[in-house]
Order: C-alpha cells, then structure tokens, then sequence
C-alpha cells in the first residue's frame, strides 16, 4: 500500500477487523499482519494467544509464513516458565515489550531467533542475522493480557512513540476480535452441543453427516443407534438426578473408548448415535455396535449404588452421494426398534426386508385416514357354528382394507399402526357402524333371525366416555335390539383400566349389549375378573386350538377353559378351528361353538347372505366320521 499516516493505518485495520468471524479469522489475520510488515518495514509479524491454564502461548497467525515448519514446531505453543525473556514478561504485561539485539537481557531471546531462523531458512541465514528487534504489544482484555502482536526485524530497529500508540490501539482492536469470536463459538458449541453431557447434538450430528454424505467422500458411512433399556426404572429408583448422572458417565466412557474423531451425539433422553470416522461396512460396523453394547452396558457407580443398564443398538449405513442423511438415520432408528422388539439387549442392522416393512407402515400411516374418511375399508364376515349340527349362530365381522397399489390388507398390517397414530377409536367407529347397518340389512330381508354379530373393539374405544352412548346411537339409527349385537375384547385390555373397564360394561349391559372375552387363556385374567366383569361368551385363543388332538397340554389348557365357562354360566367359543382332529376333540370337551377355516373363511357380506338364504347351515363332513364316543 502507499504510504499512509499512522492514523489512517489504524482506520483500515480497524475496518478489516469488523468484518473478520471465526471461519475467516486466520486468512483475514495473515492480510493484516502482511500489511503491518509492509508499513513497519518488518522482517515478520505474528499474532498470538495466551493460554493462562497451561501458562503457554499459542501461535494464531504469522506472515510471512515459513518456509519450513519442523515438526514439532517450537513457536507453536511456547511456555511461559520455559521462555525466552521477551515472552517471559509477555505472561503479564499491559505495556509493549521491545527488545533490540545488543540488550543485554535479552541474549536468550537472540538465541531463539538465531534458531528459528536456521529452521526456516538454513544456515546462511543464520550468519546473517546479527540480532533481532522487536515489538510486541499486548492483547488486554480488562486487566489480563490475552496474546500480543509481535513485529520482528533482523538487525536494529528503532519503534517510536508514535508507532508505538499505533500499534497498541491495533493490538486493542485484535483483543476486542477475541472476545467477539470467543463469544460466537460459545453460541455455536452451545448450539451443537447436549447440555448435559457436552456431546454433539442433533443439529450437529446432520451438519457432520451431510458433510461425510456428500459426493466422493470415502464410505460406506455408518451410523450405530444406541437406545438404553428402561431408563425410566432407573430414574424411578434413584430420581432423575441419578438418572442425568447415569447419562453423564455414559457419554464420558463413549468418548474415552471411542475413536477421537468419531461423531458421537445425543439425541436427548436416553438415545445416542455414533458415527465412527472410518468408511465401515454392515459386517464391521455390528461388530463395533457390539463393542459399544457391551461397553455401555458395564456397571456405573452412583454414590454408593453401582447400576447398569443394557442396550440396544441399530446399524444403518450410508453411500456418500446415494444415501441422505434421514435416509440413514432413519433407518438407523428403525433397526434399533426391531432390536427392541426382540426383547433388547441386542443389535439389528438394517435390512431390505426392514425397508419394505416400514415403506408399507409408512404408507399405511399416511393413507388410512383417507381411507377411513373414504369408505376405502369394507367388513366380511366369519361364521361361528355349532359344531354338532352346522347351524350358524353368529358371524365376526372383521375389516379390510381395499387399498389402491396394494390390494386388499387385512388387519394384522394396519390395526397397529392405527393404535399407534390414534385412528383406533375412529376406524373402531366406523366398524361398528358398518357392521351394524349391514346386520340390519340382512334382517329387513328376514335373513339374521336370531344371528348374533360380533365386533371387535380397541383398546382406545373400550376406556372412552362416550362409547356407550355412541354403541347405543348406532343400534338406535339402525333399529336392532343390543341383544343382537356381542362386543368382543381382548384379555390385556381387560387388566389395563379395571375401573374403567368395568363402567364401560356395565354400561353396555344396560343397553343390552353382550361382551365377550376375545384371546381367552393367553396369561392376563383371572377368576377374580370374570367374577367382577360382566360379560357373556369367553373365545378359546386360537394357539390353544390349533394343535387339538396333538398337543396334550393344549387339550389339558382348553378342558380347564370349558369347565370355567360353565362355572360361571357363559358361552364358549374356540377359535380357529383348522383340522378336523381340532373339532372332534372339541366336541369331546364339550366346547360346540368354533369358528376357523375348516368351518368357513372370512368371506364378503354376499356370502354370507347366500349361507343364511340356503338355510344358516355350514356342511360338517368329518360329523360323519367323528369317534362313536361323541354324543
């Protein structure tokens, strides 16, 4: 630059400077000090940190930069109690430090020069350089020097006082830069940084993926989702606060154990994620999930109490340019997931099978709402015969859903997903009401007689205010009397909400509504709760039934159900009757009342209707055949 006044020197710097963040902090730094070099007429210029924790300075930026750079560097970090008498008075001054080459406290400085310079530029620099002049002003925030600038020339060099001022209103303008970066990347590590345990967090974990996902980048990028198994009893033990403390160790052992470099994130709660630093495939990053189970999974002391909590991990893996951080993630989480389902305290990685599972979930989550609202869905209906004489006692209505790429679903695929999206109390509705208007179309064509229709009801609706009232809307609108109509519910909503449970039924019996309990015998009631629940029918779980005449203990399970039901005066019904061995030895046991395919499929309402036109009887060929024992 031309020669300027001092005054407009400092004008300038003070205008670079303004503009100057922390990602552009060195390169902004090495213009201004090469411009400080040019006007002072100085062999080198260098900006530097104080560290006062470890008593060091840190080197920030020089210019010009050096030719070589031993390894280690020795200007890199320099300690204060191991320095030369410049830097030794650098720890504390306010005041610029100046050192010219014949002072005689300064030799040790002088050394220091001559050596660095035989690093950087070799021996013949080194006889060259008589001495060094220096000024070096310090950085001071409040009453503590935080670094300096140093302007270095070979030979003598004379600072007056006016350079002098210069150069500590320069110095005052790079220690306000500090501060004001300090304070940015306090924000910014506040931003990508977990509270409790100092991790990475969410923001930060995507910002690191998406670099590591881009085109090029080496992979396959592998992302291990840890969830911790019932946290929540360890919070319910010990308080949230041991929990938190629980957390904390865990985060300190995953960074301890754990590759430097890797991305290490918590996503709140009891949910992390590591992404280890090297390119891993499915095979290698299980095995590092398995490390990291195991290791998370040692004991942690907290206080006098040592605790532990097992683990599960899901393994996803990525293609820089192909997958997309969600992508990854997400998978990621639903591995963990199926980990979970399978008991904990394992590791799934994510499979093809795995996608098509939840693209369908996914589909279905976002598609059974409309389908609802849309009549999408459609009922057939199951019969329930006596098994002694074919006749049709009562029909199952169960839903289906026509969906518009996949053909027709049958319940198992989306009644959980509705539970789990909270359509279960509106899809129940409208199941309930569908059933109840095509019921009444069979009867207006004298067709029902005294046919029951049976309708499964959810969780959700079983515990609601209104279900009453609503089930008694329905059977009002279509003109059928509550006796026609049986509600079935399962064994494990029984115990869930008992108090409740039992308003909700005896609210139905008022109204006239039978209530029987589906999934009979698979661990949840007991005596004490058919003594208490009024209800009318139990339905025999379908695995105790399926292995009738082979399984002795299935066979010894369904003997104990049948004399229940006739200790308390209710009907029994064994579902899915398969084989022909399955109904005969029911017959033995006294159980009449089957339904499964060997009797009937679900089948559409036009079916149904044909059955119940040709006489309401169901063929039972092996009647024929059954042992002369059966009466």
């Amino acid at each position: 630059m031309g020669r300027v006044s001092l005054q407009e020197l400092v004008t300038s710097v003070a205008n670079r400077l303004m503009a100057i963040d922390a990602p552009s902090l060195i390169p902004e730094t090495e213009e201004v000090l090469e411009t400080l070099r040019g006007y002072f007429e100085v062999d080198h210029a260098c900006l530097r940190y104080n560290d006062h924790g470890i008593r060091a300075s840190i080197m920030i930026a020089e210019m010009p930069r050096r030719d070589v750079v031993p390894d280690p560097d020795p200007m890199a970090v320099v300690y204060f109690y191991d320095a030369d008498e410049v830097f030794e008075q650098l720890e504390h001054s306010l005041t610029p430090v100046i050192a010219r080459p014949h002072d005689e406290t300064a030799a040790r400085y002088q050394a220091a020069v001559r050596e660095v310079a035989r690093l950087a530029w070799g021996e013949e620099a080194v006889a060259a350089v008589i001495g060094a002049s220096v000024l070096a002003t310090p950085l001071v925030s409040g009453s503590r020097p935080t670094g300096f600038i140093s302007l270095t020339t070979f030979g003598d060099r004379a600072f007056d006082a006016a350079e002098i001022a210069a150069m500590r209103a320069i110095a005052a303008m790079f220690a306000q830069l500090k501060g004001r970066i300090e304070a940015e990347n306090h924000v910014r590590h506040h931003a990508l940084h977990d509270d409790l345990t100092g991790l990475s967090n969410r923001r930060a974990l995507i910002e690191y993926m998406e670099e590591r996902l881009q085109p090029g980048q080496p992979g396959p990028v592998a992302a291990l989702y840890i969830d911790l198994d019932r946290l929540k009893a360890l919070n319910d033990f010990l308080g949230h606060t041991a929990g938190d403390q629980f957390i904390q160790a865990l985060a300190k052992r995953l960074r301890d154990q754990t590759d430097p470099r890797d991305m290490i994130a918590r996503l709140g709660g009891d949910e992390f994620v590591i992404v280890p630093s090297l390119s891993m495939s499915s095979a290698r990053a299980e095995k590092e999930a398995d490390r990291i189970r195991q290791l998370v999974s040692e004991r942690v002391s907290l206080g006098v109490e040592k605790v532990s909590r097992t683990v599960s991990v899901g393994v996803a893996v990525g293609i820089p340019g192909e997958s997309s951080v969600s992508d990854v993630l997400r998978q990621a989480d639903q591995a963990v997931m199926a980990a979970k389902g399978a008991g904990g305290n394992g590791i799934a990685v994510f499979t093809e099978e795995m996608r098509a599972f939840y693209a369908l979930r996914d589909d279905i989550e976002l598609n059974l709402r409309h389908a609802v609202e849309s009549d999408a869905l459609l009922l057939h209906y199951q019969p329930e015969v006596d098994l002694r004489t074919g006749e049709i006692l009562a029909v199952e209505a169960l839903v289906r859903w026509q969906h518009p790429t996949r053909g027709l679903l049958l319940p198992g695929t989306f009644i959980e997903v509705a539970e789990a999206t909270n359509l279960a109390g509106e899809l129940g509705r409208w199941v309930i009401r569908a059933a109840c208007k095509q019921f009444a179309e069979w009867k207006s064509h004298g067709l029902a007689g005294d046919l029951v229709m049976r309708i499964n009801v959810s969780p959700v609706q079983l515990v609601s205010l209104d279900f009453v009232a609503s089930v008694a809307t329905v059977l009002m609108e279509f003109g059928l009397a509550g006796s026609s109509i049986c509600l079935e519910i399962t064994e494990h909503v029984v115990v869930q909400d008992m108090v409740r449970t039992r308003i909700t039924l005896e609210g139905l019996r008022k109204i006239g509504v039978a209530v029987a309990i589906d999934d009979f015998g698979t661990g949840y009631s007991s005596l004490s709760h058919l003594k208490a629940l009024t209800v009318s029918a139990l339905k025999v779980d379908q695995g105790f039934v399926r292995r009738l005449g082979h399984d002795d203990n299935d066979g010894a399970i369904v003997k104990s159900i049948v004399g229940l039901a006739d200790s308390f005066g209710l009907d029994l019904v064994a579902e899915g009757v398969e084989t022909e061995i399955a109904a005969r030895t029911l017959l033995e046991l006294g159980c009449y009342r089957a339904q499964g395919f060997l009797l009937s499929r679900p089948v559409p309402p036009e079916a149904i209707a044909k059955l119940l036109s040709a006489g309401g009887k169901i063929a039972l060929p092996f009647l024929d055949r059954r042992s002369e024992r059966v009466q």
